[in-house]
C-alpha cells in the first residue's frame, strides 16, 4: 500500500510540467525512501531523474517496492483540477491498475478525487555514475532561463565555458552570435541572487539550446540551479527540491561535426 501526502500540489504539477514535453510515459518508483523516476527522452540525447525523498510528504507510507506506470499528459489533465494550495494524496494498492489522487483545499471543504489507469512501461534503469566534475555553477534559475531564451533566438546550440574569470555562454547562428558571461557573485541581503563557481580545471562544451529551454521550464520549482560540467560527459542540471529532493536532467554534449 502507498499513500504519499504532499501539503501543495503545486510541487507535484510543476515537476510534471517541466518533464511532460520530454518524457511521454514514465514509471514512478516508490519506495520506503520516497517516489523516484528516471526517463530518457525519445532520441536519447537527455535523461531526466527526479527524487522526491518521504520527508517531503507527511504522512508517507510504501509498505513494498510499487513502479506506478503513468502517461504524463494524462496526469498533467488530472493534475490541472487542483489549486496550487491543495493538499495533493497519491495512493495505490500494492499491486495496483490504477493510482488515487486526492485534492482537499486548506480548509477541507472541498475534496476531490481521481483514478488515473495504470500503466505497464518497460523502462531500464540506468545506472548514473557518481562524477567528480570540473566545474560547478549555482546561478539562479531565472537568470539561466533567460540567457538560454535570449540564446536560442540566435543559435540551435550553445558553448558552455568555464574558466577562472567565470562562466561564459557563446552561441552563433545564421543571423548572427551572441554571449553572455557571468562572474561569480555573493550577495548578502539576497542569496537568490548569488552566482557560485567551483572550477578544477577549465570546461568547453557545446549543448542543444532546444533541451536547454525545457529544462529551464523547472525554473519554478527552485531560486538557484546548479550546473555541472566535465568534458566529454553529460551536463547536469539540478533544481533542489525541498526535503534534500531533486530534478536532475542530463543532456550528452554536441561533438565535431553535429554542431
Amino acid at each position: 500500500m502507498l499513500e504519499a501526502r504532499l501539503g501543495q500540489a503545486a510541487l507535484l504539477k510543476k515537476v510534471v510540467d517541466a518533464i511532460k514535453d520530454l518524457v511521454q510515459d514514465c514509471n514512478f518508483d516508490c519506495n520506503d525512501s520516497g517516489i523516484a523516476l528516471q526517463a530518457m527522452d525519445n532520441s536519447h540525447v537527455a535523461l531526466v531523474s527526479m527524487l522526491l525523498r518521504s520527508e517531503a510528504f507527511s504522512p508517507f507510507r510504501c509498505d513494498r517496492n510499487i513502479a506506478l506506470g503513468i502517461n504524463l499528459s494524462s496526469l498533467t489533465k488530472v493534475l490541472r483540477a487542483a489549486q496550487s494550495e491543495d493538499i495533493l494524496t497519491l495512493k495505490a494498492e500494492d499491486s495496483p491498475d490504477v493510482v488515487n489522487l486526492v485534492f482537499e483545499t486548506k480548509d477541507s471543504d472541498r475534496i476531490s478525487e481521481y483514478d488515473i489507469k495504470l500503466m505497464d512501461i518497460d523502462q531500464e534503469h540506468l545506472g548514473i555514475p557518481e562524477t567528480e566534475y570540473a566545474a560547478t555553477i549555482s546561478l539562479p534559475a531565472a537568470e539561466f532561463q533567460r540567457i538560454c531564451r535570449d540564446l536560442s533566438a540566435l543559435s540551435e546550440s550553445v558553448s558552455i565555458e568555464c574558466t577562472k574569470e567565470g562562466v561564459k555562454f557563446n552561441c552563433s547562428g545564421d543571423i548572427g552570435s551572441g554571449s553572455i558571461q557571468l562572474r561569480a557573485h555573493t550577495s548578502v541581503d539576497n542569496p537568490k541572487e548569488n552566482v557560485e563557481i567551483d572550477l578544477t580545471e577549465p570546461v568547453a562544451l557545446t549543448f542543444s539550446l532546444k533541451y536547454l529551454v525545457n529544462f529551464c521550464k523547472a525554473s519554478g520549482l527552485s531560486d538557484q540551479v546548479k550546473l555541472c560540467l566535465s568534458n566529454e560527459v553529460p551536463l547536469l542540471v539540478e533544481y533542489g527540491l525541498s526535503s534534500n529532493s531533486y530534478l536532475r536532467f542530463y543532456l550528452a554534449p554536441k561533438i565535431g561535426d553535429d554542431e
